[in-house]
């Protein structure tokens, strides 16, 4: 087919059926028309080891992925667990104000807590009072000392990425009637392309602009931007074979689709120069793909630097106050009722 050229209505191809290669030649053959982990993600702190120790002087915040085990909470500072404690006692008290206890709990006899399992409804403060003694030999005094320690345990998530897509293509001329007709079928190549990872293109769009270019005159240049979402009919099901919470795969889906396209447009300059004798009316500006990722969080999910600065790049579960009923980035604060939990979808 090099240098031919098919009507307006060249045949389409099911790209799930051809390999990428013969999906270069559809599109640039539509250009002719006119000239056309065991060890569980606990922290955000990256903790190395499975112990979080407490602070008399402060509280610990400590973030805990959903549906994984938390660390082990020590009710002790690293400086006293450093040294030897007498008749060591141990409180433990939850985010509802009780003592702690259930098959979610695992709480060790010297006083370590983890939650597993953890879920948005988990989140809260943990404060352990540590009791114990202290003698004093000379006198043979003893003494009781007690020190509290608290915990603010935040479920989270990873974001949902999206990627927000942009290259450029030259065309004859600004009005000619076959841009619209090939941005339609890049669109329908683009979807088949990554339809087998159950993504697909959303808020696809394109502007037509004139170009000065230095020693060029003037070039009519097709701007074209998508975004690559891994949310296409059918995620939930394959989402229902996995026994935990689908995000990094979902999020692994739409990496791969990226890859995919980014690759197709890469080799869009090969195919010009080896496989057409004659350039086409429309094709691809080489080096003109670009790629920006955007994160979404689930709802009763958000981003906050300011109030979560050791986890601002994760989606943190609504405090109490606020709630996010959709894919938003942020938590909105609301004012019609008082929400007293974590998580909140509505106001």
């Amino acid at each position: 087919m090099q240098g031919g050229g098919w009507g307006l209505s060249p045949p389409l191809y099911s790209a799930s059926r051809l390999s990428l290669g013969v999906l270069l030649n559809a599109l640039f053959a539509l250009t002719q028309v006119e000239a056309a982990i065991d060890e569980e993600q606990y922290s955000v702190k990256v903790i190395k080891k499975n112990y979080i120790y407490g602070n008399i002087k402060h509280q610990v915040n400590i973030y805990v992925k959903v549906y994984t085990n938390s660390p082990f909470l020590v009710c002790m500072d690293l400086a006293l667990s450093q040294k030897e404690v007498i008749d060591p006692n141990y409180l433990w008290i939850g985010p509802s104000g009780k003592n702690l206890k259930g098959n979610y709990i695992n709480l060790t006899e010297t006083g370590k807590l983890m939650v597993r399992g953890f879920q948005e409804s988990m989140s809260g403060s943990y404060t352990c009072t540590l009791s114990y003694k202290t003698i004093n030999t000379d006198i043979q005094e003893e003494r009781e000392k007690f020190k509290t320690y608290k915990f603010m345990v935040y479920a989270y998530r990873e974001p949902d990425y999206t990627y927000q897509i942009s290259v450029r293509f030259t065309t004859k001329e600004c009005r000619l009637a076959a841009n619209g007709q090939f941005f339609e079928e890049l669109k329908k190549i683009l979807n088949d392309l990554i339809s087998d990872l159950t993504c697909h293109v959303i808020e696809p769009s394109y502007k037509c602009h004139v170009i000065k270019i230095p020693k060029h005159g003037l070039l009519d240049e097709l701007f074209v931007t998508f975004q690559v979402n891994p949310f296409a009919p059918g995620w939930e099901a394959v989402c229902q074979q996995i026994s935990y919470d689908c995000e990094d795969v979902t999020n692994r889906r739409v990496q791969e689709a990226r890859d995919l396209i980014e690759e197709f447009f890469h080799k869009q300059t090969y195919v010009l120069k080896h496989e057409f004798r004659n350039v086409p009316a429309i094709h691809y500006i080489d080096h003109s793909f670009e790629v920006t990722r955007i994160d979404s969080c689930r709802p009763g999910f958000g981003k906050n630097d300011d109030t979560h600065n050791d986890c601002a790049s994760c989606c943190v579960v609504c405090d109490p106050g606020t709630y996010s009923p959709n894919n938003e980035v942020r938590c909105r604060i609301c004012t019609s009722i008082r929400i007293k939990h974590y998580g909140a979808k509505s106001c």
